[in-house]
């Protein structure tokens, strides 16, 4: 039998897990904005001399824009698994001592706004991939 204290570390520790999975996709969705985004902002504020300069030092970088839709798939993927993990965090009951139940809202809250950012980033860079170029 699982008693109290059992089920509310059971349930922080689903908080903690999609925050986990929420920075994790942070940095997935950044991938995006360094092999779209960054490209075509040094290339349209002129700075094309800075992106060869940055290329030549970091030759990821061509692999990384080769391979965006392979990118944008992983980081989707990413966002997604995050995002179910939030959808379950969402409902899951923080302990009933004080200090726990700061400490998990706050968790619940920070976790959500990693998760929303790393939306954005993934827009952003999802635009700048497929979206700009068909403007231009």
């Amino acid at each position: 039998m699982i008693n109290a204290n059992t089920q509310a570390d059971i349930n922080l520790s689903t908080v903690k897990t999609a925050k986990r999975a929420n920075i994790i996709s942070l940095f997935t969705s950044g991938s995006t904005l360094i092999c779209c985004a960054l490209p075509a902002t040094l290339v349209a504020i002129g700075s094309a001399a800075t992106l060869a300069s940055l290329v030549s030092n970091f030759p990821q970088l061509v692999w990384i824009s080769e391979h965006k839709p392979l990118v944008f798939g992983l980081a989707g993927a990413m966002l997604a698994i995050a995002g179910y993990l939030q959808w379950q965090a969402r409902t899951a009951p923080c302990p009933t001592d004080p200090k726990l139940a700061i400490i998990c809202n706050s968790t619940r809250r920070n976790a959500l706004i990693i998760y929303l950012l790393s939306v954005t980033v993934f827009g952003i860079g999802a635009f700048f991939a497929f979206i700009a170029p068909l403007l231009i």
